[in-house]
């Protein structure tokens, strides 16, 4: 899946250049992909997609309206320490848990794209997610709210440690 999640930033990360899903999905089984890889990441685009433009609501009684989140599930006081769960720390493991730390204690992250991208790493199969894989995920979250990030955390979430050269 997450090849084929690559695929779609790179090919359509300028903001509005992303087809409609079934124009996607059709694109991507023309490129070649598994159509199971397809059909599991456009599940996953959609839900981030959902996520992200806080379409994911409580449910209301009575079949009423599903009402928003409160407030403070959005946005945590500056205050505020994220707990994990066991399930998430079996899921994200060490490396990731750690990473997504740097990257908000850095400030690059804000608590409601933290929340995506775990609520993403959460939604992958089996577990734990590796850090290749949750720094595509932080991407496609940038994306999916419209942001593009600095060079430098571009660098940071592009960049593979074996290239590197010590001086």
């Amino acid at each position: 899946m997450f090849e084929v999640l690559v695929f779609v930033y790179e090919n359509y990360y300028a903001g509005n250049s992303c087809p409609e899903p079934v124009h996607l999905e059709r694109k991507l089984n023309a490129v070649g992909f598994d159509s199971e890889e397809v059909a599991d990441a456009m599940v996953w685009l959609k839900e981030l997609n959902a996520a992200a433009h806080g379409t994911l609501r409580t449910p209301a009684e009575g079949g009423a309206q599903p009402t928003p989140p409160e407030p403070w599930l959005r946005e945590p006081s500056a205050g505020s320490v994220r707990i994990y769960t066991t399930h998430e720390q079996n899921h994200l493991g060490p490396q990731c848990m750690g990473f997504i730390c740097f990257m908000e204690f850095a400030g690059v992250l804000a608590a409601p794209m933290r929340e995506v991208v775990i609520d993403r790493c959460m939604a992958v199969p089996g577990g734990p997610v590796t850090l290749d894989d949750l720094k595509t995920i932080i991407l496609m979250v940038y994306w999916s709210f419209g942001e593009e990030p600095d060079a430098l955390v571009l660098d940071e979430l592009c960049d593979d440690p074996m290239d590197r050269v010590a001086h």
